[in-house]
């Protein structure tokens, strides 16, 4: 599990901005820039070409 101090200084490679932990806790996501970065091994994959687009969740 990524702690909690990585994450409130971790921040998106391409726009600078804020980064949160996916529901699944397997990705960060980037709000801004519509990206999820991979969590492997505990650790994040902060690279732009590793990224993967961001999709918008099921509405239920």
């Amino acid at each position: 599990m990524i702690k909690q101090e990585l994450l409130d200084i971790l921040a998106c490679p391409r726009c600078k901005g804020e980064v949160k932990l996916n529901k699944e806790k397997n990705g960060l996501i980037c709000e801004t820039c519509k990206l999820t970065y991979e969590i492997r091994d505990d650790i994040p994959i902060m690279l732009i070409d590793e990224a993967k687009p961001l999709f918008n969740e099921k509405s239920s």
